[in-house]
């Protein structure tokens, strides 16, 4: 066992644990010598067998940042984790202990530093979350994504991106590729709009108000990302409207709803504008792609931490922040509009965050953890 990569509960942790265990690959590691520990909760399950990896799912699920009657059983669980989580580590004996974060790093990050293995922290967030911040002071190395992230051996790294993010190709020949691809007809304004893989009520209620405003429209197409925890509600709604796909020039609005979406580099490759939270990850693939977008940081999150990831691409203009309590239908439509009217701001907009991408990531990434790993070996 080489590296053991640990973190995860959603696709904004899980995605840069694949990219870092594909660029081990990359560099000759077999996909044998990679486990990865997550969250019995989280996407994990589904996501990393498909990506060719071996994964172990733990219990236990996040602490609440106040005191509730869940908490107890949070924190029950996470003890039945850390447990767990020290056994892998005594039996597999890894080289180094990649976390990304997230609560489901935290059992075998602890178990590391217990066991004496080699710990680096990958934090994509401008402002690391509560578990990596808990273990970085015993980390070698900590690889994040901004500057300005206060972790302790901090290595500027950028946030790991996967392959098929890095193969997104926004060329006019490329752009029609994706749209075969996703099953969308050539020829109209194609908006994305995704709320993170757990969906986003904001989000989805402003496309909905939008596409209604907008239903017989011919020239846009909406590709709405609705989260698979909210999917059966908005497509009742949407049934309810009449919105649908619409293959004839002339047939009004064509309106695609999907839980989640596979394909995203795909859709990002695709689109001429995108609406999205404001997740670590997105902001790198927006960025890495070269696609323009309007952020909607999540309310509440930790340290307001959405906010500063948007702001890597709001303040280089490649990007529109709009807060969750502005953001309604009226907004959503009146951005689109006047981007409708201005192709050449659209072009702007792509090649400032084209030129505010870290598409070395991973492989910067891979290289730390090869580095650490080989102090221990």
């Amino acid at each position: 066992m080489f590296a053991l990569v640990t973190g995860g509960g959603t696709a904004g942790h899980v995605q840069p644990a694949l990219a870092v265990g594909e660029a081990l690959v990359a560099r000759g590691h077999d996909p044998s010598t990679i486990l990865y520990v997550g969250s019995r909760r989280g996407m994990e399950g589904r996501l990393v067998p498909e990506a060719g990896f071996e994964v172990i799912l733990l219990p236990g699920r996040g602490i609440q940042r106040r005191l509730t009657r869940e908490n107890l059983g949070a924190v029950g669980g996470l003890l039945v984790a850390c447990a767990l989580g020290l056994k892998i580590i005594v039996r597999r004996r890894p080289q180094v202990v990649v976390t990304v974060g997230g609560y489901a790093g935290v059992p075998c990050s602890l178990a590391a530093i217990v066991m004496r293995v080699p710990l680096v922290v990958v934090s994509c967030d401008a402002i690391a979350g509560a578990s990596n911040r808990l273990v970085a002071r015993f980390a070698r190395k900590s690889a994040v994504a901004f500057p300005g992230t206060s972790l302790p051996h901090r290595v500027v790294t950028g946030a790991p991106l996967r392959k098929a993010v890095l193969g997104a190709d926004r060329s006019e020949k490329g752009r029609e590729t994706a749209r075969t691809a996703l099953g969308l007809a050539p020829g109209r304004f194609l908006l994305a709009v995704e709320g993170g893989s757990l969906g986003a009520r904001r989000l989805n209620d402003a496309t909905l108000g939008l596409a209604k405003s907008w239903r017989s429209r011919s020239d846009l197409s909406i590709y709405h990302v609705a989260g698979d925890r909210n999917l059966a509600a908005v497509r009742s709604e949407a049934d309810d409207l009449g919105l649908g796909p619409q293959t004839s020039p002339d047939g009004g609005l064509d309106y695609r709803l999907v839980g989640y979406e596979r394909q995203m580099p795909a859709l990002l490759a695709a689109c001429d504008f995108a609406v999205c939270r404001a997740g670590a990850s997105t902001v790198a693939e927006l960025a890495a792609i070269g696609t323009p977008s309007a952020l909607v940081p999540l309310p509440g999150a930790p340290n307001d931490h959405q906010t500063r990831n948007a702001e890597a691409l709001t303040w280089v203009g490649a990007s529109i922040l709009i807060s969750d309590d502005e953001f309604s239908p009226e907004r959503l439509e009146e951005i689109v509009a006047l981007l409708l009217e201005d192709p050449e701001r659209l072009e702007s907009m792509s090649s400032a965050a084209s030129a505010a991408g870290h598409r070395d990531a991973a492989e910067r990434v891979a290289a730390l953890v090869e580095s650490v790993g080989k102090e221990w070996s």
